[in-house]
């Protein structure tokens, strides 16, 4: 069995070290190493860690008798996560970058686990904290049962020590401080380094086949393992908010009237098969050209939900920029709220909103005609 390190990083490569140290105790031998982190981060793997004479880790197998060609880790094997630009995030600040760095986790992750003759070794003791619980969460959902999540533990006054790097096999005294800044010296030897395992509650077994083929968000993958086979897509107009598969969204008004008008429409269609599974009877045609009294209605049928909404948030039913365009729907805005919607719903909802929940297009009769394609009594609209 091949043993893969995982591991984030922050500004503090020694938990790479003190990683290595304690799996090597342990009769763990790691085989392949790779390295998720910031640009700041990288930058510091490459100067504390991977200088071929004095980098600690090339000093650390050197005292440990472990053979450099044994492991695979070298600087393609640390990953940097970038922005949409493709230039490398410094830190991680915002949520954006959160949400980025967890996309790197989830599909380095995959990529890793693939092989049903590897175990991977998922080190959350580097970096920032919200870096750890990204990559917990990637190990929760396609962690198996032979890979393991570790976490590190160093002696207290070894811990906060930038020089520190493992207890070495000879005497070596640094130079650590107290908390008021007073100077004194340990040998590092003496320092313990215990690795702690944490728990994986794995879904991956639940997940269907279909959905391993590529990496897939959080969303999507929760989602697959519900168990109800009938899910209900609640919209609850004067909440302005979504529900589908025990998940809630919040969306704009604007958002919120224009959605659940399609709702309306599907519940409204005066054909009798209840389930209408595939059929497109109650999509509607916006061309700006048609006279259709249906399309009228439906504008109306907008701007009066929207207007409730802003009625229940305590505002005066204004024309704002925003309302201006929904109160006046037709093709010509429609596009880019239909894209903003989708764009929301995948969101909260992951793959499965595709198949049932996001406005669709069919092309009939020389019209493109518009509709939600889930059949109407699994839909519940709130007005």
């Amino acid at each position: 069995m091949k043993n893969i390190l995982l591991a984030v990083l922050g500004m503090s490569p020694q938990v790479l070290t003190e990683t290595l140290y304690a799996l090597h105790h342990q009769c763990r031998p790691v085989h392949e190493i790779h390295v998720i982190t910031t640009r700041s981060g990288r930058d510091k793997v490459f100067t504390d860690l991977l200088p071929p004479q004095e980098g600690r880790y090339h000093r650390f197998l050197e005292e440990y008798g472990i053979d450099s060609t044994s492991i695979r880790f070298d600087h393609e094997h640390v990953h940097a996560v970038t922005d949409r630009q493709g230039a490398p995030i410094d830190d991680i600040l915002t949520e954006e970058h959160n949400e980025i760095f967890l996309r790197c986790c989830l599909e380095t992750s995959f990529t890793l686990t693939r092989d049903p003759d590897t175990a991977v070794f998922f080190s959350i003791a580097g970096g920032r904290k919200t870096m750890s619980a990204c990559l917990m969460v990637a190990a929760q959902l396609y962690g198996r049962p032979q890979d393991r999540v570790f976490h590190v533990l160093v002696t207290p006054d070894f811990e906060s020590c930038r020089s520190f790097f493992y207890p070495t096999r000879h005497s070596s005294r640094i130079e650590l401080r107290t908390p008021d800044g007073v100077p004194y010296f340990m040998d590092t030897k003496h320092a313990r380094v215990i690795l702690v395992p944490v728990p994986i509650v794995s879904i991956r077994g639940l997940v269907p086949t279909g959905l391993l083929v590529e990496p897939k968000d959080p969303a999507t993958l929760m989602a697959s393992i519900s168990r109800e086979e009938q899910p209900e897509l609640i919209i609850d107009v004067p909440a302005a908010k979504v529900s589908y598969r025990g998940r809630e969204l919040d969306m704009d008004p604007s958002h919120i009237a224009l959605y659940a008008s399609f709702a309306l429409l599907k519940q409204r269609c005066p054909k009798g098969d209840a389930s209408c599974s595939g059929c497109t009877d109650c999509y509607i045609d916006l061309n700006e050209n048609t006279s259709e009294n249906s399309v009228h209605s439906f504008g109306t049928q907008v701007a009066d939900l929207y207007a409730r909404v802003q009625r229940r948030r305590n505002r005066e039913y204004e024309e704002t920029h925003s309302g201006r365009g929904i109160t006046r729907i037709d093709i010509s805005n429609f596009k880019s709220y239909k894209s903003r919607i989708k764009d929301r719903l995948l969101g909260a909802f992951g793959d499965y909103a595709l198949d049932e929940l996001v406005i669709t297009s069919n092309r009939r009769r020389g019209s493109t005609r518009y509709g939600i394609p889930m059949a109407r009594d699994r839909i519940r609209v709130i007005l």
